[in-house]
């Protein structure tokens, strides 16, 4: 694994916000604790934060809600890029303020929308070089806005059919972290199967099932988890058993010693080194 400078920071999502019409239901208003982690890690208040709500059906409402919730931290310096389109990607003034930024953020909805819209565009290529070699760039992203953060995404599937297989659809994300395949919204919508299945199409890859309001900031190898909830890791590294590839759809898999940690805020597990450590139970809940 290649040493990244940057920082990445998925997050599960929060999708009760108590609005009537089902097109609110996907906004992924982060709670105040979490962007608090996204500001610090960017620099602070100070610090150019670009918003792209580019997975949501409604981009200007979503953007809106960004720009209040990191204006309450005492953040001002905030742009929204409403890409809908591949060539809004390469768009100069776009192109300019994602080279100036210190922090990108993207929103929850489609995942699939930021892929297409985005994947191998100019934005994708100087995200994945400011990651790679600069040290304090931040992207985060919740729900779709984190799943879009692998190579290989998950970009559908039914809880209800949990360990079939075929019941996960699999698709390219931006790569910014080919070691993970991440799930969102992980305990309230029950996605355990669909993860499961995942990586046993994958078994190189960690699955992560990130619940809301919760998260992970990622440097240097090491995940480390914040917010209010869990998150599930599974390490399908050393499988001993999987009939994933023999098996038709629709049929149940099977699979042997499937490592999985429950963790939570200020727990850390090392992607290369498969090593846990979890957070002593005296220290105090930041």
């Amino acid at each position: 694994m290649k040493l990244i400078k940057g920082t990445l920071i998925p997050i599960g999502g929060n999708e009760d916000k108590g609005y009537t019409k089902d097109d609110y239901n996907i906004v992924d208003y982060i709670e105040e604790g979490i962007l608090s982690h996204v500001v610090r890690e960017a620099g602070g208040i100070d610090a150019k934060i670009v918003v792209i709500p580019t997975a949501s059906s409604i981009p200007v409402e979503v953007g809106q809600n960004y720009i209040d919730a990191f204006n309450t931290l005492g953040c001002t310096n905030i742009d929204v890029l409403d890409i809908r389109s591949l060539e809004d990607s390469e768009k100069p003034e776009f192109i300019t303020l994602i080279k100036a930024a210190n922090c990108v953020m993207f929103s929850g909805g489609d995942q699939s929308k930021i892929k297409k819209r985005i994947g191998g565009s100019t934005i994708h290529k100087i995200l994945k070089k400011r990651f790679t070699n600069e040290k304090g760039f931040v992207i985060a992203g919740t729900s779709a806005g984190a799943m879009m953060m692998s190579n290989e995404m998950i970009a559908g599937g039914s809880a209800s059919e949990a360990f079939i297989k075929g019941a996960v659809t699999m698709y390219k994300g931006l790569g910014l972290i080919p070691e993970l395949i991440i799930d969102t919204h992980f305990i309230r919508r029950g996605r355990f199967g669909r993860v499961t299945e995942a990586v046993a199409q994958f078994p190189q890859l960690v699955g992560i099932g990130l619940a809301e309001d919760t998260g992970l900031i990622i440097k240097n190898e090491i995940l480390e988890v914040i917010g209010s909830g869990m998150v599930i890791v599974f390490d399908a590294r050393k499988l001993k058993h999987n009939k994933h590839k023999v098996l038709s759809e629709g049929t149940p898999m099977s699979l042997t010693n499937l490592r999985t940690h429950i963790l939570s805020n200020g727990d850390r597990f090392h992607i290369r080194k498969k090593k846990v450590k979890v957070l002593p139970i005296e220290a105090p809940f930041i």
